[in-house]
């Protein structure tokens, strides 16, 4: 099992966040979910995960995030269709190949989004959802790449 290390994060449920689940500040240490996210089973779990990583995601060394990048390029390259949560789907619709090849703030959200709804769909322990449509191959891949990050007995710096 992997365990989080580093200062607290505070996590707040809101009423509404107008139209979005959830809203994370890295500087304040605070995640907030709409509380549509306890409405349906497993949301949250997924939510809150994705919101988690993205602490992982600042805390990760520059040869990690590129390595990361290199498993997205190969897919993207290859035309694999679908994701692993809307938001990487959304902005991965958005790229285009000059992206791509010169490392856009467009390329780097997505990298980071892809890495976020990654590992939400492994840690949360949501085995269906309508918004996992990356292919199992693919799925595949990212389940090694962060086996080979994250072993069962890493602290993941948050």
């Amino acid at each position: 099992m992997l365990a989080l290390v580093g200062r607290p994060i505070r996590i707040e449920v809101r009423r509404s966040l107008g139209g979005q689940w959830a809203a994370t500040s890295i500087p304040r240490r605070l995640i907030l979910l709409d509380s549509e996210v306890l409405r349906t089973r497993g949301e949250f779990e997924r939510i809150l995960v994705h919101e988690i990583f993205h602490f992982v995601w600042r805390r990760l060394s520059n040869a990690s995030r590129r390595s990361w990048e290199a498993v997205m390029k190969a897919e993207y390259e290859g035309n694999v269709g679908g994701e692993l949560g809307w938001s990487a789907e959304l902005r991965k619709r958005q790229l285009t190949g000059a992206d791509l090849a010169r490392r856009t703030p467009a390329w780097r959200r997505y990298a980071c989004e892809s890495f976020c709804d990654s590992a939400a769909w492994l840690y949360s322990r949501v085995v269906r959802h309508e918004e996992f449509t990356l292919p199992a191959w693919a799925r595949r891949r990212r389940r090694r790449w962060f086996a080979d990050k994250f072993p069962a007995s890493f602290e993941i710096p948050i």
